[in-house]
């Protein structure tokens, strides 16, 4: 999915907007938690996951986790981490479910600092093993044009391969896809280029359920419109998930459509916001 806007300001003042930007303040979108992580996460950095609101998204997550359903993208390996324990915890979301996914996240967060996505487990809990990378670097393949433009960017970072020379900004989000609770890991990248170009990757590289992984291509030039410098954005979202790859015809023109308006929505709001603020 591809989308074109302007926006106020340099195209370095939008990379700053892009990385303050918080989408918890938009209900609509249905992100409940949003936190920014350091270069070395450990559990702790997740501790905002006990004030997970208690609506049904969070309780199937909650149930999902506890009946360790074969729906959840984790790794065997990850599997022999959860131990149910006592059901404490006070919150939506009960101490051992909050403990077993603190560990999977800040585990994941550090593999993805030192080794990429290439360093991911893969998703082999239960049916054919899924990585991340390969999928990524699937959609890169399909669009040529697309890779061959941002494949300097690309190539310095971790996405699709092993840890690149550019240092990410690392977070994660827990948010609803599809009325179920899902936690992502996410890693955002940037960098200047001539006559005050820039160029940005935002990639969510694990997601416990709804999708594989996403990954947002941001090209910037600057403009000036009515006197104001200001910003062309050309923006690139490309997603893959298994239901995806399941839907044909009418069936898949509709997810997609859904999709874009899914991405239009988030798109309006940061315009908004960052407009807002000048």
């Amino acid at each position: 999915v591809q989308s074109c806007y302007v926006v106020p300001g340099s195209p370095n003042q939008q990379i700053e907007a892009l990385r303050r930007w918080d989408p918890t303040r938009h209900r609509e979108l249905k992100v409940f938690l949003h936190s920014d992580l350091p270069l070395s996460p450990s559990p702790a950095n997740f501790e905002k996951l006990k004030d997970a609101p208690g609506n049904s998204s969070v309780r199937s997550f909650v149930t999902a986790t506890q009946k360790l359903s074969p729906e959840l993208q984790i790794s065997r390996d990850e599997t022999k981490k959860f131990s149910a324990g006592a059901a404490g915890g006070g919150g939506a979301m009960p101490s051992a479910v909050t403990a077993f996914w603190a560990d999977v996240l800040a585990t994941r967060s550090k593999s993805f600092v030192s080794s990429g996505m290439s360093g991911q487990p893969p998703y082999d809990h239960a049916g054919p093993s899924v990585r991340a990378s390969d999928e990524v670097n699937g959609l890169l393949r399909e669009q040529g044009k697309i890779r061959n433009q941002f494949s300097g960017l690309l190539g310095a970072t971790g996405i699709g391969r092993g840890a690149g020379s550019l240092k990410p900004e690392l977070y994660w989000e827990l948010l609803d896809v599809d009325d179920q609770g899902v936690v992502t890991l996410g890693a955002s990248y940037s960098r200047g280029g001539a006559g005050g170009t820039y160029q940005a990757a935002d990639v969510l590289y694990y997601a416990s359920g709804g999708y594989y992984l996403a990954l947002t291509l941001y090209q910037m030039w600057p403009v000036t419109v009515e006197g104001k410098p200001s910003t062309l954005v050309w923006r690139g979202d490309m997603i893959s998930a298994a239901s995806l790859g399941s839907l044909h015809g009418v069936e898949r023109l509709a997810s997609e459509s859904v999709t874009m308006k899914n991405i239009t929505k988030a798109v309006t709001l940061f315009q908004r916001d960052t407009s807002g603020g000048r």
